[in-house]
């Protein structure tokens, strides 16, 4: 059922309505786009079209924006605000979210969904974690946040990523350089992390230090890492020796954390994936944690959460 709503926001003020707006009103087209709604202004007047459910929760995130407008609010304020609003926040008390400080550039870095607080949970309890789920959940990026906060600590000596070299559809033929040069487009996304937690410079020293290091997963066999956090991202392109090789690499004082989404998986027709046969061997074993996540825990822009969830339909749908 369809009907719009008006809400007035009170008290009037508009320095405050401007910093709620964005310029051109883009905060406005971000609420918009988050819940499927169009919504028009006048003064301090909002009218909200859309599905009633769907228009009532764009109303409540405009009052609560709008008591948070003392300040101007970018747009990563309003989609970060947009994903804790609109995530099962019933199920998990605010504090608990928030409970696991990490030491990075991010004060505010946190779970801001029930199965992000649960994955930062259980990658601080165990030395083994799974994330596995759609693009846009933070498994990465969280996973990177883990790492630099135990290497700030001193709780790890280095920290070590690590990836197969599979393309996604593609074939890029030669690549040119050293080892390093010759994987680091595949790193990108671990790099980029890296740079946004700790700074370029910050990074650029660790590297030469050897504090972090980029280890090709086809060199990985024959190694034992101790006392390092280690990352094997897109682990769904891994076949099930490559999953068993890397680890059994575990060493003293070693933690790692496995993340992947088996909706995207780019191995050769024919080849099994690592990450769904650990999922089903590793199950029961103690020590090793598992987080699932799904559409819910995107935390991108938020069309990215209906793409997911639409492509999900459509596979759901396939006979």
């Amino acid at each position: 059922m369809k009907k719009a709503i008006s809400i007035n926001l009170v008290p009037p003020d508009n320095t405050r309505l401007a910093n709620l707006c964005g310029p051109l009103d883009e905060n406005l087209r971000q609420i918009e786009a988050a819940f499927d709604v169009t919504i028009s202004r006048r003064g301090h007047t909002c009218r909200i079209a859309g599905a009633t459910a769907q228009a009532r929760l764009a109303a409540a995130a405009l009052e609560h924006f709008h008591a948070l407008s003392g300040q101007p609010l970018s747009i990563d304020d309003i989609q970060l605000g947009l994903v804790e609003l609109t995530r099962n926040k019933d199920t998990l008390p605010p504090a608990h979210l928030s409970a696991h400080g990490l030491l990075t550039r991010k004060a505010d870095l946190h779970g801001r969904t029930v199965h992000q607080a649960q994955y930062l949970s259980q990658i601080q309890d165990h030395d083994i974690t799974f994330g596995i789920g759609p693009a846009g959940t933070g498994k990465t990026y969280l996973a990177v946040a883990c790492a630099v906060d135990a290497f700030e600590r001193d709780h790890v000596e280095r920290i070590v990523l690590t990836r197969p070299a599979v393309e996604a559809g593609e074939r890029l033929g030669f690549l040119p350089g050293d080892l390093a040069q010759k994987v680091d487009p595949y790193l990108r996304p671990l790099y980029d992390a890296l740079y946004d937690l700790m700074g370029f410079d910050k990074v650029a020293r660790a590297f030469e230090k050897g504090h972090i290091e980029i280890a090709p997963l086809a060199y990985m066999r024959g190694r034992t890492l101790n006392h390092s956090f280690i990352i094997l991202d897109e682990a769904q392109n891994t076949t099930p020796e490559q999953m068993k090789m890397f680890l059994t690499r575990i060493g003293i004082g070693a933690k790692a954390v496995v993340t992947g989404d088996v909706t995207q998986i780019d191995l050769a027709k024919g080849q099994r994936c690592g990450l769904i046969e650990a999922r089903k061997i590793l199950a029961e074993v103690r020590g090793i944690a598992f987080t699932d996540f799904d559409a819910s825990d995107v935390v991108r822009h938020p069309l990215v959460a209906r793409i997911v969830s639409a492509y999900e339909k459509h596979g759901n749908a396939k006979p």
